[in-house]
């Protein structure tokens, strides 16, 4: 006889998701930026009905985002890092607000009509959207954030700078891979190449990481402009975007960049090539398929194919964090 757990398992995933975002809207975590508090001092503070509010604290303790000290509740190191609004360049709790909404309401109707979310055809129209006032490219940019800084951290590490000077982050909107590894590395200098809109992101999380000496902005459109030259180019979260022949355009067009003995670098969820093990993954190409007609996400093989057609060799794929991978591509000496 089988066990519902793994079926009741995926219920309760939800309302830890919905724990933790009530927290966040409560301003919880940034109460508790300022001192450990007391069940009662909790209550008070954020004017809390005092029946659930001891179950509330001791979830979050038990889901690891706080930690308890005889009848004293803080913040435990991750939810002080990336939970604490007076960080911006850590900062997630909006992104999170924003990426849960209404999580997956419009999956049923997607998976029924292939129609995206937005009515959009192509990845074109999902940018227009994104980046059409201030506002909205902020968000986005903030989610992108959150999406990568697992990553960012681990190419900073894993990735051989050493060999290099220069990188240019394709798509990189407000520069969380670019001034991850320009921290850890202070020989580089980065150039974030996105479309107009994303430049005062850009220019103030760098700013606020201490590496905008070491960088700039570069405005275009990777389809309609030549991207700029460097060591090293980055994709993180931009292929998935896009057909798989756009993929390769993009792909030819970095390997046009670069210099001889130069790498490209593509990180993304990569679905595991037998397509069994990374629901993430696969749960994030579905949210591609709403998102974007075109997109999805993909395997390391299928990326090492298309490294090749566009002229890389010494390919590689490598854990980075969580689902994370990146795939390395080398252009050959002439």
């Amino acid at each position: 006889m089988t066990s519902p757990q793994p079926l009741t398992d995926l219920m309760w995933a939800h309302w830890k998701t919905r724990t933790l975002l009530a927290a966040i809207e409560l301003g919880l975590f940034a109460e508790l930026v300022k001192g450990p508090l007391t069940v009662p001092e909790v209550r008070d503070r954020l004017g809390l009905h005092p029946r659930p509010v001891t179950d509330f604290l001791d979830a979050l303790v038990a889901l690891g985002l706080l930690r308890r000290h005889h009848d004293r509740y803080e913040n435990a190191p991750e939810a002080a890092e990336y939970l604490d609004p007076g960080r911006p360049e850590t900062y997630l709790g909006d992104s999170f607000i924003t990426q849960c909404a209404g999580m997956g309401d419009d999956l049923t109707s997607v998976l029924r009509t292939g129609e995206a979310l937005r009515g959009a055809r192509d990845g074109r129209d999902f940018y227009a959207a994104v980046y059409h006032d201030e506002a909205s490219v902020r968000a986005f940019q903030r989610d992108m954030t959150a999406l990568s800084m697992g990553s960012a951290r681990a190419i900073a590490e894993k990735f051989p700078w050493h060999e290099h000077r220069s990188l240019v982050d394709v798509g990189c909107a407000e520069g969380a891979l670019a001034g991850r590894v320009l921290l850890r590395h202070p020989h580089l200098n980065a150039v974030g190449f996105d479309l107009p809109a994303a430049r005062a992101g850009f220019e103030s999380y760098t700013s606020q990481l201490g590496v905008a000496d070491r960088t700039r902005f570069a405005a275009g459109d990777f389809f309609e402009d030549e991207l700029p030259a460097a060591d090293v180019l980055v994709f993180g979260h931009i292929l998935h975007n896009w057909s798989e022949p756009r993929r390769i355009e993009l792909l030819r067009k970095a390997h046009a960049a670069l210099p001889p003995g130069g790498r490209v670098l593509v990180y993304e969820t990569l679905i595991d090539d037998e397509r069994r093990r990374n629901a993430v993954g696969m749960i994030l190409s579905l949210i591609m398929h709403v998102e974007v007609p075109g997109g999805s996400d993909y395997t390391g093989a299928e990326c090492e194919r298309w490294l090749r057609l566009a002229g890389f060799d010494k390919i590689h794929v490598e854990h980075l964090d969580g689902p994370e991978s990146m795939v390395v591509g080398v252009k050959s000496a002439a």
